[in-house]
């Protein structure tokens, strides 16, 4: 079990604090200190059953200031890159467990994959 966490974000803070209160200890990934490789974050699509640009914080200042747009025309490949050099633009918190995943919004939506 492994959680990408946001300790800044309170929706990322509550959904720790939902597994912990559950009797689970997910290995905590900071990914703004240390970002997921382009094979993690396909990974983790993968087991989402979603493509990268789902990942993506579209509201997020280094993604206006990249341009980004929902609807870019980017290939898996190029959105997975763009996700791994820029991790600030990842969705948080996302818990993988095994070949499952659940993006924490909200904190409840992960309870889906234990």
């Amino acid at each position: 079990m492994k959680l990408y966490h946001n300790p800044r974000c309170s929706k990322s803070r509550q959904t720790l604090q939902l597994l912990q209160d559950r009797g689970h200890a997910p290995e905590v990934v900071r990914y703004l200190e240390t970002p997921p490789t382009v094979a993690e974050l396909d990974r983790i699509c993968t087991a989402l059953g979603a493509g990268p640009e789902s990942l993506v914080r579209f509201k997020e200042d280094a993604a206006k200031a990249l341009g980004l747009n929902p609807g870019d025309d980017r290939s898996r490949q190029a959105w997975l890159q763009l996700l791994a050099d820029n991790p600030v633009l990842i969705e948080r918190p996302i818990l993988v467990v095994g070949s499952r995943a659940a993006i924490g919004r909200p904190p409840e939506a992960v309870l889906a994959v234990l």
